[in-house]
């Protein structure tokens, strides 16, 4: 069940990805429709402002009167965060904005799953030891290992590994506490250090953006031969949107990782504890017999 949580986590947010880079897509494409269309308008504008410069200077003064009067100012609607998100991610470019989403989507994926996978893991340990210390008083050993193995998380596993090796000694199964806590501690910490490597590559793919939209400011002040503002600007608007959106992935990325950090640690500490108050527990059954 664990297992296919994971991929049916990254299928569902990379179908939701596509769809947003397609809808991305057909806004650009719309864009470049719309601009066309204007600069069409534009023209026929043009043409009509030359006719009527041929009128009377009187009908030309008195009908931008009128034009002025009728005039109203529009008032401009305000947009939703996810039209500003969509357009700011065209405007960032598609090449440079979609490895970056990408590493957002993958890896929360990876940190929802293990935020369920890690509480699932919580158990009670408190009432866990009082159950094994009834089991050791009426039934003994076999009876205390079939309480824990019913029960679910890395503390139980560890309780059971140890009751295995009771005929052994107590020496024994401190070894095999201590050896199998090592092997549960990486069950914790496994998918971690993906979750750190795409905090590492979102920046990273954000501020190579960044270049890339500096290089071509730079190409576009070149080939024109002048520097204009509105040449410039849209160079350096590539370059800051795409590192906005590596920062942003990077710090809620973060906040995941010291959180499943914190639950490791949390976990980890109580695994210890648990241990120490088992083997005491075991002395005690062994002296008492």
């Amino acid at each position: 069940m664990k297992k296919l949580l994971l991929p049916f986590a990254i299928a569902g947010m990379m179908i939701f990805s596509l769809s947003t880079i397609s809808v991305a897509q057909d806004q650009e494409a719309d864009a470049s429709q719309d601009t066309t269309e204007m600069a069409a308008s534009e023209e026929d504008t043009a043409a009509m402002d030359t006719m009527q410069e041929e009128e009377p200077a009187e009908e030309e003064s008195t009908g931008s009167i009128t034009t002025m009067d009728e005039a109203e100012p529009e008032e401009e609607t305000p947009q939703s965060w996810q039209k500003v998100i969509k357009d700011k991610f065209i405007e960032g470019g598609i090449t440079w904005m979609s490895p970056v989403l990408f590493c957002l989507i993958l890896g929360l994926a990876i940190s929802i799953e293990r935020i369920i996978t890690l509480n699932m893991a919580t158990t009670n340990t408190n009432k866990l030891l009082a159950n094994v210390e009834d089991a050791l008083a009426s039934g003994g050993v076999d009876a205390a290992k079939e309480v824990t193995s019913n029960t679910r998380g890395p503390v139980a596993s560890i309780f059971t590994q140890g009751l295995m090796r009771m005929s052994e000694g107590i020496d024994m199964v401190e070894k095999s506490i201590i050896s199998y806590g090592s092997v549960e501690m990486g069950r914790l910490e496994r998918g971690l250090v993906w979750v750190s490597l795409f905090i590492a590559l979102a920046p990273m793919l954000g501020f190579t953006g960044t270049v890339i939209g500096m290089i071509q400011a730079f190409d576009d002040i070149q080939k024109a031969g002048d520097i204009s503002p509105q040449i410039v600007a849209r160079g350096i608007k590539v370059a800051l949107l795409t590192t906005v959106a590596g920062l942003f992935v990077g710090i809620i990325l973060q906040v995941f990782y010291n959180y499943l950090v914190s639950k490791i640690d949390a976990l980890v500490n109580q695994m210890e504890d648990a241990s120490i108050t088992l083997v005491d527990l075991l002395v005690k059954h062994k002296l008492s017999k």
